[in-house]
């Protein structure tokens, strides 16, 4: 069986991904890099040794031993970073954002393209309970006519690293726009945005953003249109990475808050004369852990996972990882390479729900100015 060696560059939220590397049965060996020599060591032993350890990225680039990267890097890093690893003849997995710039993604398209690596973005929304559930509603027809999508990033970051600090908040809209695009079938191609509020100057002064709060509205290039807002700062709004479908026979809209179960509301087509009852339930998420290997099955579930009656367990949907969006990711971005085949959410759907939080910014900037999202 042909197993690849994989690179985790960056062990702060990286190091939630190394003991599912380390345990993914096709992946040979495990290479940890970070410059902070206590955090190397700290996740090495959390995981129970048995990898590599390197403090420097020009160290994994140039070791023909390693295959693939998975970059979990400061965002100002990406771009720079995902270009050399594929310079260097290395598959690469990237944290969100693919960049904050249209150019440095023009860039990356154009080293995966000459490299002939495989480039994915690590967005987690597209892997979590509640993106699988709402899937199989539109793969079942069960929204009948899809009328509208929104999408909700709302989260405080003003205690984070330094270069957090007064970013755009659609730089780092991912969360919100990515679903939308999956779910649409389609690519976003025009946006206008709105930002909102004001913030401290210390916090303008980095990136000459004004806004703690921007909120757009896409327009897809198959007629579909949605709304996502995206707070960073000076909000008080419970932490929620939302996703909203609305159909003609149903809809689902995340909870109030992140680990919320999601509503259900239903159209009831018969009524009462003139009315037409839509009742609602709160819907427990299931667990989609089938597609993975069994070894990577406790990495959906958290703490809950019991070895002894796995199917329970894993029916309780504990909520690991980003909704247990983690494992899946992981194998993706390992079965693509070994396949040889593109990764799902590739340099042309990850570019397109980068770019339409870059463009929604520009929008902003511009007073809601509608502007173009180009193609990659």
């Amino acid at each position: 069986m042909k197993k690849i060696n994989v690179a985790l560059v960056g062990l702060g939220f990286g190091g939630a991904f190394a003991p599912i590397y380390k345990e993914h049965p096709d992946v040979g060996e495990v290479t940890l890099c970070d410059p902070n020599p206590d955090r190397l060591k700290q996740t090495s032993d959390y995981i129970g040794g048995g990898v590599r350890l390197l403090d420097s990225y020009d160290a994994v680039l140039s070791d023909p031993s390693i295959d693939a990267v998975h970059l979990v890097t400061p965002i100002p890093l990406h771009a720079d970073q995902a270009v050399a690893a594929l310079e260097a003849g290395k598959h690469c997995a990237c944290t969100v954002p693919m960049a904050t710039s249209l150019d440095d993604i023009r860039r990356i398209v154009k080293a995966k393209r000459k490299s002939g690596k495989n480039y994915m973005m690590m967005e987690t929304t597209l892997y979590t309970y509640q993106f699988f559930y709402a899937s199989r509603m539109k793969a079942n027809g069960e929204f009948g006519k899809i009328q509208f999508f929104r999408g909700s990033h709302y989260q405080d970051m003003v205690n984070w690293p330094e270069y957090w600090m007064g970013l755009p908040p659609f730089w780092y809209g991912t969360h919100a726009i990515g679903p939308m695009v999956a779910l649409s079938g389609s690519r976003i191609c025009r946006v206008n945005c709105f930002g909102s509020g004001t913030m401290a100057e210390w916090l303008v002064q980095k990136y000459g953003n004004p806004y703690p709060v921007e909120s757009a509205l896409f327009e897809f290039e198959n007629g579909m249109k949605g709304e996502a807002t995206r707070s960073l700062f000076e909000c008080a709004r419970v932490y929620q990475e939302g996703m909203f479908v609305y159909g003609s026979d149903k809809c689902f809209e995340w909870g109030f808050a992140d680990e919320d179960d999601p509503i259900i509301s239903t159209l009831d087509p018969g009524g009462n004369g003139r009315a037409r009852w839509t009742s609602s339930e709160t819907v427990p998420m299931p667990n989609y852990y089938e597609d993975l290997p069994e070894e990577l099955w406790h990495f959906t579930v958290g703490n809950n996972y019991d070895p002894l009656n796995p199917q329970d367990s894993l029916k309780k949907g504990s909520g690991a990882g980003h909704h247990g969006s983690h494992a899946h990711l992981v194998h993706e971005f390992v079965r693509s390479c070994i396949e040889e085949r593109k990764p799902w959410i590739d340099e042309h759907l990850g570019g397109n729900i980068t770019a339409a939080g870059i463009c929604a910014h520009e929008s902003a900037m511009r007073n809601g100015e509608p502007v173009i999202v180009p193609k990659f």
